[in-house]
């Protein structure tokens, strides 16, 4: 995993956010994505959007507020991911992980370029870059539901995929998530002296196996901590599309 340094990235950031003002949007997809028409999303068919931001980034709390926004909508699995690579300038996320910064930087090496805070990712194939909040709407109201995999429900203590045509090796996840509100006093770096709240916080991302096609079950691990939310991803490859989701 290639991580450029934090004060790299903050320039890259920086630049990027600068970009996004003088031509308003940044939305984009990514090499993969499907060209046909969105399928409508719904509570058992969700659209994706994964958030990737820092408690330590003072261009995130609005891409933050955005994501708060749409965390109690039932066609929408909205994930927000805190990344680690802002830790060194003077705050550590209280929810930050190595592993989020891993995912975030395979989408990057899957075709989306360098990373930066705030970045959204809807269904793992459109790119928001920065706090666009008209990009942002745009992007989730016209991605529809994942598509293309199987369907998934819970049985008893598994998780169950039906048959479905893989269109290259897929990934299944389990993610758990906090969903009540988490308003955090950060007192140093670029946010110190602010609270900042979250909603849909990822506490765990585990990879529970790999699907290609058939009907296939995974036992779910115990829960970890009272409280989180659960959501299944079906995801082609490492930062590819993401072909089904439901939360469970």
């Amino acid at each position: 995993m290639l991580i450029r340094s934090p004060a790299a990235l903050a320039t890259v950031a920086c630049a990027a956010l600068a970009l996004l003002a003088g031509c308003g949007s940044s939305a984009g997809a990514m090499p993969g994505a499907q060209a046909s028409a969105p399928a409508a999303a719904s509570a058992e068919h969700p659209v994706v959007v994964e958030l990737y931001q820092s408690q330590g980034c003072s261009s995130c709390p609005p891409a933050d507020a955005y994501l708060n926004g749409i965390a109690d909508r039932p066609e929408v699995l909205a994930l927000s991911f805190a990344v680690t690579y802002w830790d060194r300038l003077g705050w550590k996320d209280t929810f930050g992980s190595p592993k989020f910064t891993e995912r975030q930087q395979d989408y990057a090496n899957a075709g989306r370029g360098q990373v930066a805070t705030p970045e959204i990712i809807v269904n793992g194939s459109q790119v928001v870059l920065g706090a666009n909040r008209p990009a942002f709407d745009a992007t989730i109201a016209n991605a529809g539901a994942a598509r293309g995999g199987p369907d998934i429900a819970l049985d008893g203590g598994a998780v169950r995929l039906g048959r479905a045509p893989a269109t290259m090796g897929s990934t299944v996840w389990l993610v758990r998530y906090d969903p009540r509100l988490r308003s955090v006093p950060v007192r140093a770096g670029e946010n110190g002296g602010r609270t900042l709240p979250h909603r849909n916080i990822v506490r765990e991302l585990v990879k529970l196996g790999n699907w290609s096609g058939s009907a296939a079950s995974y036992p779910l691990p115990k829960i970890s901590q009272a409280g989180l939310a659960t959501a299944v991803l079906v995801q082609n490859g490492p930062g590819g599309a993401i072909i089904a989701a439901r939360k469970i």
